[in-house]
């Protein structure tokens, strides 16, 4: 009997001629994610990876655990495999799940023949090795319309497994299967799970936290690298990038109208984190902006936002209530971690009056006062980069 895991895939078996590709970047994903648990051969067939340990130096629970986080899949099951034979299958069932059944109240057996040359057809295993189970565990009922516990048979090309419910996968898209791109990460509830949300469709995620000491502290910044650490999981190894902000807010606050300083800084944000994006090949924007939250998040103030840049922004968050995100946050654990309280830039130097309805002219010219491509290039010189890994 051999302890191991069958992970299902998700939507990538609705790819065409590319699938094997999507496929490639999932092992290689699990593979990373599973090392530090044990060696394990990892390999696909017909749309289920095989997570096999190669010797006894592994810790299967953590791999399990780990697992759950990968992107791209869509049920995870711990079984044991065992020879495509009726009793070698029944015998496995005793020996793996015997403690499950014995314990539940009732039980059935539900199999799928994925080699049509085993000589049984499903509902024939089913019968046969559930009826040996009943006889085994004469006080669990046999309930083939509402057990407590099913049993899962599954014939495969290399052998037979028997497992028990499957658990839910992540879901989505592998990581780095469908490009890059620049995730905005503040301190605050929302941009850790756009950029969670992101990931799952597929998208390589360079992180950017524009840092502004010392109106906001070094656990500020502390803080956006304990989200940053926290989404690895998902994410992947992060190179988070964190940009000087400082001296752009204060020639904001110098020189521009008042109502106009939100407007105008994130109108910085987006110009510097294109910036970033074209130096290391990413493809998109990605903003925590939800609509109607904030001053500067109406639509007005969007496209007034956007205006300065060229790459499509990804808004994950657009159109969900608050409860949504937290409900999210807290299912990640970015949730305790963000409500720190900590500031960070976006409250520096808020407007009394901020404008809602802005004229994408009127801000221009309010900007113009400014060395705007020397505050890009000075902000882009001085960023500090650190490396996070799961």
């Amino acid at each position: 009997m051999e302890d191991m895991l069958l992970l299902k895939l998700g939507e990538i078996v609705l790819k065409g001629l590319n699938r094997k590709q999507f496929e490639q970047k999932l092992i290689a994903n699990v593979n990373r994610r599973l090392k530090p648990f044990g060696s394990f051969n990892i390999y696909c067939i017909q749309s289920t990876i095989y997570v096999e340990p190669k010797d006894e130096f592994f810790d299967m629970d953590a791999a399990l655990e780990a697992a759950q986080t990968v992107f791209g899949i869509a049920s995870i099951s711990r079984a044991a495999a065992c020879e495509k034979d009726n009793d070698a299958i029944f015998e496995t069932a005793k020996s793996y799940l015997g403690g499950e059944i014995a314990a539940a109240k009732s039980f059935k057996v539900e199999s799928k023949r994925a080699d049509k040359r085993f000589p049984m057809t499903s509902i024939q295993i089913s019968q046969y090795v559930g009826g040996l189970l009943a006889e085994e565990y004469p006080d669990t009922l046999v309930d083939v319309h509402n057990p407590e516990l099913t049993v899962h048979v599954e014939v495969r090309d290399l052998a037979a497994y028997v497992h028990g419910p499957a658990i839910p996968g992540a879901g989505g898209m592998p990581v780095g299967a469908n490009g890059r791109a620049v995730s905005l990460l503040s301190g605050g509830i929302d941009s850790p799970v756009s950029t969670y949300m992101i990931a799952k469709r597929g998208i390589s995620i360079i992180p950017v936290h524009f840092f502004s000491f010392p109106y906001t502290s070094e656990m500020a910044k502390q803080k956006v690298l304990d989200l940053a650490g926290i989404l690895t999981k998902y994410c992947g190894k992060l190179m988070v990038e964190i940009v000087p902000f400082t001296h752009i807010q204060e020639e904001i606050r110098e020189k521009c109208p008042e109502e106009y300083f939100t407007l105008i800084m994130r109108r910085f944000m987006m110009r510097i984190s294109q910036r970033i994006a074209e130096l290391n090949g990413a493809k998109a924007l990605v903003t925590g902006e939800n609509l109607g939250q904030v001053a500067s998040q109406t639509m007005e103030a969007m496209a007034v936002t956007q205006e300065c840049i060229s790459l499509p922004v990804l808004q994950p968050l657009i159109g969900m209530d608050k409860e949504e995100i937290i409900t999210v946050a807290r299912k990640i654990g970015t949730f305790k971690t963000s409500i720190l309280p900590y500031e960070d830039c976006c409250t520096v130097f808020t407007p009394r009056h901020p404008k809602t309805k802005p004229v994408v002219a009127d801000v221009i010219e309010a900007e113009s006062v400014l060395d705007i491509e020397g505050l890009v290039n000075e902000a882009v010189a001085g960023i500090e980069r650190v490396k996070l890994t799961v």
